[in-house]
Parts: structure tokens; sequence; C-alpha cells
């Protein structure tokens, strides 16, 4: 996997995969390609969230040390 799609991106070729495997004319010969690609689109997608996840508690770990900090000290 050369270039990296954003989320949106990933999730968006995902679901055309996921039509792609649901319909009635499955092309045998491409189908474990395009699984072996669904994986990868997988993986980019959780590593986002979990990249998100992370950022996400930082900011709110920061929020709350500024908000416990005394004004009078």
């Amino acid at each position: 996997m050369t270039d990296t799609p954003g989320y949106a991106d990933a999730l968006s070729e995902l679901d055309t995969i996921l039509r792609e495997l649901e319909g009635s004319d499955v092309d045998v010969d491409r189908l474990a390609e395009r699984v072996a690609r669904a994986s990868e689109l997988i993986t980019v997608c959780r590593d986002k969230i979990t990249t998100a996840d992370l950022q996400i508690r930082q900011v709110t770990a920061d929020l709350d040390a500024a908000a416990d900090v005394d004004p009078e000290s």
C-alpha cells in the first residue's frame, strides 16, 4: 500500500468492495485481491481512529489539567 487514503476515501472504497462482494456476479479471479485490499483499508481506518482518539484524549487531558490549576497560585 503505497498511497494511504484518508479515512473517508478508505471507507468509501471499503463500501465499494463490500457491494462487489455482495453482488451475485463476484469475479472469483479477483476475490482474493479485493479481500486483501479491504483488509488494508480496514487497517488504515483503525489506525486513523486510534490516532484521532489519542489526540482527543490529549486535548481533553490538557483542558482538564488547565481547569485544575489553582488561579491563586
